[in-house]
């Protein structure tokens, strides 16, 4: 995404501490591929430069509950920083919504809904 918008570098967001990472540029993170948590997530400090004083987009794959990018959008604010957009390949229903500050602009590639296995088939069940 980086470089369709002609940007040479990203920020990435990290789950897998490195030993130069600061525990206090982390959060707790949970979601749906990791309901129990206990994982966190990281902002490598080293690219703190990178992102202050800046235009932030925060892109993800897919949004579902809104509960990673609420993580995300927290650890960016322990430095004062705010995206000025979200976006997302596929918008997975819209719980993500209530998650998220409805200030900052969600956008996604598609929409999917919650779906639920009925009569031999899946049959989409309302937002």
């Amino acid at each position: 995404m980086a470089r369709r918008l002609g940007h040479a570098r990203y920020v990435p967001l990290g789950t897998s501490r490195k030993f130069w990472y600061d525990e206090a540029l982390s959060v707790p993170l949970a979601s749906v591929t990791s309901p129990g948590g206990g994982k966190r997530l990281y902002l490598d400090p080293r690219m703190l430069p990178l992102l202050e004083g800046r235009r932030i987009a925060v892109i993800d794959d897919a949004l579902s509950t809104g509960s990673s990018m609420k993580a995300a959008l927290e650890l960016l604010a322990l430095r004062n920083l705010r995206p000025v957009a979200i976006g997302a390949a596929m918008l997975q229903t819209g719980r993500w919504r209530g998650a998220l500050d409805p200030a900052i602009p969600v956008c996604g590639v598609f929409r999917s809904p919650l779906l639920e296995r009925r009569g031999g088939g899946l049959w989409p069940l309302p937002d």
